[in-house]
């Protein structure tokens, strides 16, 4: 299906205003545009991108005449719709639920499912701001409650095989070394490690600046085995010819130099789960829930974690007490004589 204006501009509200980052948004376009697709083959419609930029600015001319005039009974019916923007404009809770129906016939997990009602909940507040709708009819519709995952957290142990993995004789295993013990040391999102500009970082003030969610800006500590390895690679680097000298740009580069992505990164961790036998499942996200459980373990508090994560509520950092919770009562249970009836 080709673009279409209303999904160009709601993906560009996402990135431009709600600071989504390009994944994010194109994953809620992927969701707007299933849900353009449903519309258009319930009505039979063909889609065709002029007539929906037609569609759309008649629509929006029409909503702003007629908004004094609507009420809570709803946006009159359109008999014969010819655009998919008109019968978006339309939607009632019964579309949206028909639309929801639909997609529980396909076998999407609870976590997908939530995201696509998420998407439609944010298009329609944007919508209706717009003035491309008249109602909201999402308000009616309720997200399913998900089971609790609790996130996954290695050992100490297993931190300690991982991070001796990566090699110390060239620049790219010495970078390698360098991103998983920042990664470890400071609990940042992979998304933030590669985002990483050398300026970012303070050796002497054992810290970095990074730029999380929403471009909020965070400075994190830095611990010593970090930058002991940031050391070394970055000395390496600036010995390399192949490399500039790295007074800016990317802190951590690809072997031509450029940006490393995050793609890059997964890859070599997986390189090093297998070379040491640990888990393939474990991800870069991995070793962000392992830092914040092992803070909380050591007796950090629940705030200071909060903002080491660059997490805006707290209720998001509390999952991680429940690790430690959990790893308390095991430890009580296998121990104490009276824990467990005989």
């Amino acid at each position: 299906m080709s673009q279409l204006p209303i999904t160009d501009a709601f993906t560009a509200y996402l990135t431009d205003e709600r600071h989504f980052s390009p994944y994010t948004a194109r994953c809620y376009g992927a969701d707007l545009r299933q849900f353009i697709e449903f519309l258009a083959s319930e009505h039979g419609i063909e889609i065709d991108g002029a007539k929906e930029i037609a569609a759309m600015e008649r629509v929006t001319n029409q909503r702003s005449d007629a908004r004094a005039e609507y009420s809570a009974s709803g946006v009159p019916a359109n008999d014969n719709p010819q655009s998919v923007t008109e019968v978006i404009g339309e939607a009632k809770a019964e579309t949206i639920r028909g639309f929801l129906a639909h997609l529980g016939e396909q076998n999407y997990s609870a976590a997908t499912m939530a995201r696509k009602i998420a998407t439609l909940r944010s298009f329609y507040k944007w919508a209706d701001r717009q003035g491309v709708v008249m109602g909201n009819p999402m308000t009616m519709i309720r997200t399913p409650r998900q089971a609790k995952r609790l996130p996954k957290a290695i050992s100490i142990e297993q931190i300690e095989r991982l991070l001796a993995a990566p090699g110390d004789a060239d620049v790219l295993g010495r970078r390698d070394r360098a991103m998983l013990e920042t990664l470890y040391s400071t609990g940042i999102r992979v998304s933030e490690l590669v985002g990483l500009q050398v300026t970012d970082l303070d050796l002497t003030g054992e810290a970095l600046k990074v730029k999380g969610k929403g471009n909020k800006e965070r400075i994190v500590p830095l611990g010593s085995h970090a930058i002991a390895a940031v050391r070394r690679y970055l000395d390496m680097l600036n010995q390399d010819p192949k490399f500039a000298t790295r007074d800016s740009g990317p802190l951590f580069v690809n072997k031509h130099g450029g940006r490393l992505s995050s793609r890059s990164v997964r890859r070599k961790l997986d390189k090093y789960l297998k070379q040491v036998g640990l888990d393939p499942t474990i991800s870069p996200h991995t070793l962000r829930h392992s830092f914040a459980t092992h803070l909380l373990d050591n007796g950090a508090d629940l705030r200071s974690v909060q903002e080491l994560l660059g997490h805006q509520s707290l209720s998001t950092t509390q999952v991680y007490t429940h690790l430690t919770t959990q790893r308390i009562s095991d430890a009580y249970n296998q121990a104490h004589p009276r824990a467990q009836a005989s």
